[in-house]
């Protein structure tokens, strides 16, 4: 669980710090708008959210784990 901790982490501060920098990267370099820098954010902060929502999604399955109860699968030569 640790190594879904980090990984959870990283999804959501990778994507919201490199929209930020490209954002302000293409305000100082490039002379855009400081509306470039708002977009930068918005579009940080959606793909933080969908990062963070999909990390939450996998760290779920992998703790629900395999249940005993299920049938084992049906090979080639099973058939009934």
């Amino acid at each position: 669980m640790l190594v879904w901790l980090t990984q959870l982490g990283l999804s959501v501060a990778f994507p919201l710090a490199g929209f930020i920098l490209l954002a302000v990267w293409l305000h100082n370099d490039c002379g855009w708008g400081t509306w470039v820098i708002w977009v930068g954010l918005i579009l940080g902060l959606i793909c933080a959210a969908v990062g963070f929502r999909d990390s939450l999604k996998a760290m779920e399955l992998m703790s629900r784990g395999k249940k005993e109860k299920d049938d084992p699968p049906v090979s080639f030569n099973q058939h009934d």
